[in-house]
């Protein structure tokens, strides 16, 4: 991946017609590189660069995900991309710099590659979010998002300074040994403090949920699709590696932690969600929610919980990725939409993305028999079997509560007269990946072993 990253910098540079080159050779390196992770999978797990570089099950399966959605990001963000003249290669190279740091840090054994990965990732997202230059809004959305990221990468940076001090090792597993020996020491739980604000920071969990919205809102919408689908994957990936591998012995310290921004989290983003006009709001403020759930499964400390918290990372990506990629099909003539209504009579307009909305809206809300509803099944079993009984009616009522504001999008595309006559059209290969993409979420919801088999063999 970082030797395609090069190559793509320099083919763009002296390429006459860099826009579409750019385009193809960044999907040729993402299904290259996937080729690649497929092909080096060990039996067991396998170590690198002195032992901070790890292959295991559950790296290889996050990462196949990660190249997988990146790959329908791309596609679904080609024509938003070249009709409003961002600049293409920098998007493009940055999107693949963003991945590249998303396998970083699915393949951590130590804090230091972790936070390298971690800021590679960021820094790759508060470019791409201020890449639009001509609109204000994007770039007051990548100032609060660059502000606000680099508090919260320096919040994890000193709680990892704190546990490096209180167990002498940034390897995960020399820092579980010492925790196992002293599990209280008060350095490495005020560390952890901090480590978890930092973890919380990254998924978008309340109340460090103030950047969502905004950035959501304001950054252009192939960059919003970029921010709310394979980075859930990575943050689930941050939270395994530093509180499970590394701090699993100090579960009673941050599990109380991650049961307050999970409640939060759901309750918050549920709520405020309903309040919402602008669809792309509404979307940030759902995807809070969700975080809160994949929270519920890491919370659980017990292998079932974190595999059902990864799988619901990994079908939430498909399902924003499709949510956005409707967006992205209506946002033409270099005319973004942005309210709610804006969806008025979709199905008439062209019913094959109302459907795929439909499907995208239901899931969500945890209807079967799409994969959303399963995904939140495994989850909240997970939290009953440690006891958390309350915590998961909480859960249940408050996605009860969701339901209305998802049911409303479904009401104007199927229900409302459209505001404009003319249909919504799209290249043949993104009308099929849409349709791709709305099929999977359902047969998915089906037929979810699969996946799930996969995420139960990264922890066994």
């Amino acid at each position: 991946m970082l030797c395609a990253i090069c190559a793509i910098l320099l083919c763009d540079l002296y390429s006459k017609d860099g826009r579409r080159l750019t385009y193809i050779l960044s999907q040729v390196a993402l299904v290259g590189t996937l080729f690649f992770t497929w092909g080096v999978t060990p039996d067991g797990s396998a170590t690198a660069f002195g032992g901070s570089f790890v292959m295991d099950t559950m790296s290889s399966v996050l990462k196949s995900w990660i190249l997988i959605v990146s790959i329908g990001v791309l596609l679904y963000s080609r024509d938003y991309v070249l009709e409003r003249e961002i600049t293409t290669g920098e998007y493009y190279t940055l999107a693949l710099s963003g991945v590249l740091g998303m396998m970083i840090m699915v393949s951590s054994s130590t804090m230091l590659t972790l936070y390298l990965g971690l800021e590679l990732l960021s820094l790759s997202l508060y470019a791409m979010a201020a890449l639009n230059r001509k609109d204000v809004r994007c770039a007051e959305a990548a100032m609060k998002y660059f502000v606000l990221g680099a508090l919260a990468s320096g919040l994890l940076l000193y709680g990892i300074s704190m546990i490096y001090g209180a167990t002498g090792s940034l390897v995960f597993s020399e820092i579980a040994a010492a925790m196992a020996a002293d599990s209280s020491s008060s350095a490495a739980v005020f560390g952890l403090a901090f480590v978890v604000a930092g973890i919380a920071f990254k998924f978008g969990a309340a109340p460090f949920h103030m950047w969502v919205p905004d950035v959501y809102d304001g950054a252009p919408t192939s960059v919003t699709l970029y921010i709310s689908a394979a980075p859930k994957m990575a943050a689930f990936a941050l939270a395994i590696r530093f509180l499970v591998d590394g701090l699993g012995t100090a579960h009673d310290s941050w599990q109380g932690m991650l049961v307050i921004l999970a409640l939060l989290s759901i309750v918050l983003g549920n709520l405020i969600a309903i309040a919402q006009v602008s669809i792309k709001r509404m979307l940030a403020y759902s995807t809070i929610s969700h975080v809160g759930f994949i929270l519920l499964g890491v919370l659980s400390g017990q292998a079932e919980g974190y595999s059902a918290s990864m799988f619901y990372a990994i079908t939430y990506a498909l399902t924003s990725m499709a949510a956005f990629g409707v967006i992205l099909v209506m946002d033409r003539n270099g005319v973004d939409i942005h309210l709610l209504t804006d969806l008025r009579g979709l199905f008439r307009r062209n019913p094959v993305y109302a459907f795929v909305m439909l499907i995208v809206m239901v899931s969500m809300a945890g209807v079967p028999p799409t994969v959303g509803f399963y995904a939140k099944f495994v989850v909240l079993d997970a939290v009953v079997s440690v006891g958390l009984i309350w915590l998961a009616v909480v859960a249940v009522v408050f996605s009860v509560v969701g339901a209305f504001y998802y049911l409303r999008v479904i009401k104007y595309m199927f229900f409302d007269d459209p505001i404009e006559a003319q249909p919504v059209l799209a290249p043949i290969d993104v009308s099929a990946g849409l349709a791709v993409n709305g099929a999977a979420l359902l047969m998915l919801g089906l037929f979810p072993g699969w996946i799930m088999a996969a995420c139960i063999a990264a922890f066994s």
